[in-house]
């Protein structure tokens, strides 16, 4: 599945692989991606495409904001990822 802007992924490589993060933009190879905390959105992680996996197309509320442009907030993020990530990624939560 092609990832997109806006759509939920896991790490798969480097020192935050397991972590979940949102894509906020793509680049031909790249993509740019947050968390809100330890990424956050003033300062995306730039990370290859095949060190990403897709993880879910999301239709809530910070994704639809991701779309349209609109502005939010890190904390919106980290509280989208928490319910998204289960209990399996306890620490992004915060």
């Amino acid at each position: 599945m092609d990832i997109a802007r806006s759509d939920i992924v896991i790490s798969t490589a480097g020192r935050d692989k397991g972590k979940l993060f949102f894509v906020l933009g793509t680049e031909e190879d790249f993509l740019l991606l947050a968390d809100g905390k330890t990424r956050k959105l003033e300062s995306p992680k730039r990370k290859k495409r095949k060190h990403a996996r897709f993880q879910a197309h999301s239709d809530c509320r910070v994704a639809e904001k991701i779309r349209s442009g609109e502005k939010f907030t890190n904390s919106e993020l980290r509280r989208t990822l928490a319910q998204t990530g289960g209990d399996g990624n306890p620490d992004q939560e915060g």
